[in-house]
């Protein structure tokens, strides 16, 4: 099959996607928490749906790990937390805990603890249930949504999705309400001696002596905590619950991710909302919006993506049929209409000076414009040429800019979002409380700036090019926070330091271009699997290629000059040969994070428009005998 052909095929594949708007959507998939944890509501609210629990099941079922748990991601380790929440949820849909597939996960669940040893957000939701004492949970009170902006905590501090996580689990933790739970499924068999006996429910390893610090705060607040006025109290919740009600985004939901949406329903429950009172109704409606529902099985989504996936597809197709393809028209025209223009979000409390712009990450999320999303979608736009995108342009540019945090980097969704020491707190257990800056991000920033002609020597960028390079870890890697890993990263960085036009012997890229050509697999390929987030591991615990990470490298390669190098071909041909007949690729792994060592992701589109972007390249380059990338992505 040649080149030319590999190409058309995987563009009509991804062309055929296109809903009639002009977007593109794929699913979007982590691990077995999210779908637990819908089981785990609709027995909350004893609100079931049978067939659908049974489907959640199958699918639930068919991801459990030989090791007898659940992973975090595809082939991953034994995980707690995700164990505890599956076999509860299991259970709950009538497995008999003596069935072989519960038997094996009872005695993983044992063997690393207990359910005594989850998580915070488990033992939380546990409590919920009765099957752990609310002293099984730090304490994080309610009031911390009224106390001033300049205290230490506050939900200001934190990053955005735990922002919206927090509050309205603040108003479940102060209520501590009973799931309703009709079918009275309890899980006393995951824990090791009966929970009355349990003393140490809040405990380490800390992680500096701000942990013990904070360890001895909470347990002060135990003491002091039932004492608070109870006017207090109740001023307090109606500020979580006003806080939550203004960021209701209609059926796209609380902060446009489950988390935040299910704490949201339950403590509208919790405080007598009717099932049909408007707040309510279309908070559990945004729950739903993110079911995957086959014939088979279904599960529960994270959030979702459209605009994400939109502007990446189209890069790639701008890159394969040029920018004023239909297609491509089509998708920027729908993004046109989804930018954030009249919305000042909560990034405002930080940047208040900034102007209003940029985009979300789903459908709808105004309070919670993405920096990384806004700064994909003005390049793709900024390379249509056509007048009417240049306002919107603009403001991205602007919006972005104000953004910068003090380090010079980029953070997600908030500037300054960086104060280390709240990961310290028992609540934060998972350490992803905030959202600092990071290279990706940053490489994303440098590239739209640099392709709409920010010079190299002013400030913003100056700041940003000594970010980038004092984040370049010593084998010549960048670390990769939204996608695994360090070839992510890597490939970030590349372009940005192509878009502005750097030397391609200019010594950072000639490091970063050396690593990746050594961590190239035998078949010609790339593949990063998701332990590299964990400590004392080697930049790429290569387990398998895939499409995605090895369209990265390429495209990374291919950003420092080296389109002709052996190893740009072999990663070419790999993509070629691992195709389907039907223009698509198959790709297990998970290439993307939701949090490191936490909570991972599975994009559905990676794997489609990302090899298609680094074919089209390199067909682009070879035919015209480019040296250099003309574009910032």
């Amino acid at each position: 099959m040649t080149l030319d052909c590999s190409i058309a095929r995987a563009s009509s594949a991804l062309k055929s996607l296109q809903k009639p708007d002009g977007h593109f959507v794929f699913e979007l998939e982590a691990d077995a928490t999210i779908p637990a944890e819908y089981v785990l509501l609709e027995h909350f609210l004893d609100r079931i749906d049978e067939d659908l629990e049974r489907k959640i099941g199958v699918y639930l079922r068919r991801i459990q790990g030989t090791h007898g748990g659940w992973p975090l991601f595809h082939a991953g380790k034994f995980d707690l937390s995700a164990s505890v929440k599956a076999y509860f949820a299991l259970k709950m849909l009538g497995d008999d805990i003596e069935a072989p597939h519960m038997r094996r996960a009872r005695e993983a669940i044992l063997a690393a603890g207990g359910a005594e040893r989850a998580n915070v957000f488990t033992r939380a939701q546990l409590a919920l249930y009765g099957e752990v004492p609310w002293r099984g949970v730090p304490v994080m009170p309610v009031e911390l949504m009224v106390v001033p902006r300049w205290f230490p905590i506050t939900v200001w501090k934190v990053s955005y999705w735990s922002r919206t996580v927090i509050a309205p689990l603040l108003v479940l933790m102060a209520k501590k309400p009973r799931a309703r739970n009709p079918r009275g499924v309890h899980v006393p068999e995951l824990f090791t001696q009966p929970v009355d006996r349990i003393m140490d429910w809040i405990r380490g390893p800390y992680r500096s002596w701000w942990g013990y610090f904070f360890k001895a705060l909470d347990s002060v607040l135990r003491v002091v905590e039932p004492h608070f006025p109870r006017r207090l109290r109740e001023r307090s919740i109606a500020k979580a619950v006003e806080f939550i009600t203004e960021r209701l985004n209609g059926d796209d939901g609380l902060g446009a991710i489950y988390p935040a949406m299910a704490n949201a329903v339950m403590m509208y429950d919790t405080l007598g909302f009717a099932h049909d009172h408007p707040n309510s109704a279309i908070a559990w409606a945004a729950v739903r919006k993110l079911l995957v529902i086959r014939e088979g099985e279904a599960y529960c989504q994270p959030c979702l993506s459209p605009i994400w996936d939109t502007g990446l597809v189209g890069h790639a197709l701008a890159e394969t049929d040029g920018a004023l393809s239909a297609e491509v028209k089509a998708a920027c025209d729908w993004l046109l209409t989804k930018e954030i223009t009249d919305t000042r979000g909560d990034w405002a409390v930080e940047c208040p000076d900034a102007p209003i712009g940029g985009w979300a990450f789903q459908y709808e999320n105004d309070h919670y414009p993405d920096v990384d999303d806004t700064a994909v979608v003005a390049m793709l736009l900024a390379r249509q040429g056509d007048p009417k995108y240049d306002a919107p342009i603009k403001r991205a540019r602007d919006w972005i800019v104000a953004m910068q945090s003090r380090n010079g980097g980029w953070g997600a969704f908030d500037a300054n979002n960086d104060r280390e020491f709240l990961n310290h707190i028992p609540f934060a257990d998972h350490g992803a409380l905030l959202d600092p800056p990071t290279v990706d991000v940053t490489a994303r920033c440098v590239s739209f700036l640099a392709q709409i002609g920010e010079k190299l020597d002013s400030p913003v960028m100056a700041r940003a090019m000594d970010y980038l390079r004092r984040e370049q870890e010593a084998d010549g890697s960048w670390f990769g926070r939204w996608g695994t890993n360090y070839i992510y990263g890597t490939w970030s960085t590349l372009c940005a330091l192509n878009a502005v036009g750097l030397s391609h012997d200019d010594p950072a890229i000639v490091r970063a271009v050396a690593w990746l050509v050594a961590k190239q697999r035998g078949d010609g390929g790339w593949g990063e699997d998701c332990e590299t987030y964990y400590a004392g591991t080697e930049h790429g615990a290569y387990v398998e290629s895939t499409p995605s990470q090895t369209a990265w490298a390429v495209l990374g390669l291919m950003a420092a000059g080296q389109q002709k190098s052996d190893a740009v071909r072999r990663g070419v041909a790999y993509l070629m040969a691992s195709q389907k007949h039907d223009g698509t690729w198959d790709e297990e792994p998970y290439t993307a994070v939701g949090f490191p060592r936490v909570f991972y992701l599975r994009y559905h589109g990676y794997k489609l428009f990302f090899p298609l972007l680094a074919l089209s390249r390199f067909a682009n380059m070879t035919r015209s005998n480019e040296g250099r990338v003309a574009w910032g992505f």
